[in-house]
């Protein structure tokens, strides 16, 4: 296999947004919301068909006009002149819903990126985490092999000798731990990204982020895609509701029909004396429907209708809640992230110097090998807490732009390539009146995983390391 490449963030997130099965389904689903203004909009359109009918009579009394086989067409020609408001309506639900799969959409898009950012950050903070360890259990080696020397000539005791075979396999075990959380965070990676990751850079410092949460959750209630789609299908119910009270109100309609008849020189002798073999007639008209009882219908539709646009209400609020949560415990996250970073990065210095110190102690003999060992763990832990803080605070920070709705590819410099713009496949079939028009069948977009290799942490394999360790055992 080819040595992987440098990868930045961008290159990710260029890659989700392109080849992303959410993403590229989230499309295609918009597509289909679209369709449903030219679905509305034909039901206050004309309507036109033909009826076609032959009959071959197989017994027929005897009679003056009998005939043996018979050709008809009717032709008919309807347009609506007035359906209390139903259409208009049913237009207007449609068009706002339109609005929703748009916010909805730019939702899928921030959902989608957050998740990369925090697979990206994932992999960056495993694979140190694993370096980390595996230099720990190298510094650990050396402590067993000199700790075992001098066993041999009797400077330490046999407890300390099993105090560095213990840390020594706690190690093997940590590093083996980090590697298969390495290995989980490329796969995760893979799923999102459609590739193996490449040597990834440091990501690029986040813009626009708040002063306060309070900032934060005025920009987040603005911009939020979620809840801006959830007012939106709040309206829509609203329409619904207007629509359904139409069902109850007369409805008024223009007509045109033709009709043809054609005995197909099967009638008797005696009736083509009197008329002609065919016939044609057309007449046109108005039509009013006034309904009078519909076994309670329309009453039901309408509570239905209501009863669907308290829920659309209620369930705005819920998401306007979840926004207002999500944005600040992000803020807070982030917030607290940057404190454990300079927390973590003053620990870290302070257990370098500390080791050093222990390490100058035991040589004089005021020291144990076990003040050694706890030394060595507690630097390794306060340089994983540094890692991991890093890697929070950035994620964190990712999400409180998410939340706010400024975590979108037209937010992030994605410009590099066409953006997705779903208004362009609207305009194509808003007035759309062609009965015969349609597209050619979607080709797949999305790329699949299965050709890509089982990854592997990408370091000295466990078994070698353990091979060491067995060599470096003491004599019973």
């Amino acid at each position: 296999m080819s040595p992987v490449s440098a990868e930045t963030l961008r290159d990710a997130l260029v890659a989700a947004y392109e080849t992303n099965p959410t993403l590229t389904g989230a499309r295609e689903g918009q597509k289909a919301t679209d369709e449903g203004v030219p679905l509305a909009k034909a039901n206050g359109r004309p309507n036109a068909s033909v009826d076609a009918t032959y009959t071959e009579n197989v017994i027929n009394s005897a009679g003056a006009f009998a005939q043996g086989r018979s050709f008809s067409g009717v032709g008919t020609v309807s347009a609506p002149l007035y359906q209390g408001g139903a259409v208009k309506n049913a237009v207007r639900a449609a068009e706002t819903r339109v609005q929703a799969g748009r916010a909805g959409l730019r939702g899928a898009e921030s959902q989608i990126f957050s998740a990369v950012v925090g697979a990206y950050m994932d992999v960056i903070r495993d694979e140190s985490v694993v370096e980390l360890n595996r230099a720990q259990v190298g510094v650990l080696q050396v402590n067993l092999e000199a700790t075992k020397d001098r066993f041999e000539i009797g400077d330490l005791t046999r407890t300390d000798v099993a105090q560095s075979e213990a840390r020594y396999a706690q190690a093997l075990s940590g590093l083996e731990t980090a590697r298969a959380n390495l290995i989980r965070s490329k796969e995760i990676y893979i799923q999102l990204v459609g590739r193996v990751p490449g040597d990834l850079e440091a990501p690029p410092p986040l813009p626009n982020l708040p002063d306060n949460p309070d900032q934060a959750v005025d920009i987040a209630v603005d911009n939020n895609p979620d809840l801006i789609a959830a007012r939106e299908q709040s309206q829509a119910a609203r329409f619904d509701r207007k629509a359904a009270a139409a069902s109850r109100l007369p409805t008024v309609s223009a007509f045109s029909q033709s009709t043809y008849n054609n005995a197909l020189g099967s009638q008797s002798a005696q009736a083509q004396a009197f008329r002609d073999n065919a016939t044609f007639d057309n007449s046109i008209g108005i039509r009013a429907t006034i309904p009078l009882y519909q076994g309670g219908r329309p009453a039901a539709q309408i509570r239905q209708s209501q009863a669907r646009l308290g829920q659309a209400q209620e369930q705005e609020i819920a998401v306007e809640r979840d926004i207002i949560a999500q944005t600040r415990a992000a803020y807070s996250s982030w917030q607290a992230s940057l404190e454990v970073i300079a927390s973590s990065q003053r620990a870290v210095a302070a257990n370098e110097l500390s080791l050093e110190g222990v390490r100058a102690e035991n040589s004089v003999g005021n020291r144990t090998i076990l003040d050694i060992l706890n030394a060595e763990q507690e630097l390794l832990n306060s340089k994983v807490n540094l890692v991991t803080a890093r890697r929070n605070a950035y994620v964190a920070g990712f999400t409180l732009l998410a939340a706010m709705g400024r975590a979108e590819a037209r937010d992030l410099g994605l410009e590099g390539g066409a953006l997705y713009d779903p208004v362009q496949y609207y305009d194509k079939v808003d007035g759309s009146w062609n009965d015969w028009s349609s597209n050619p069948d979607p080709d797949v977009k999305a790329t699949r995983t299965i050709d890509t290799p089982a990854q592997k942490a990408e370091i000295e394999p466990l078994a070698d390391v353990a091979a060491g360790y067995q060599a470096q055992k003491p004599e019973e």
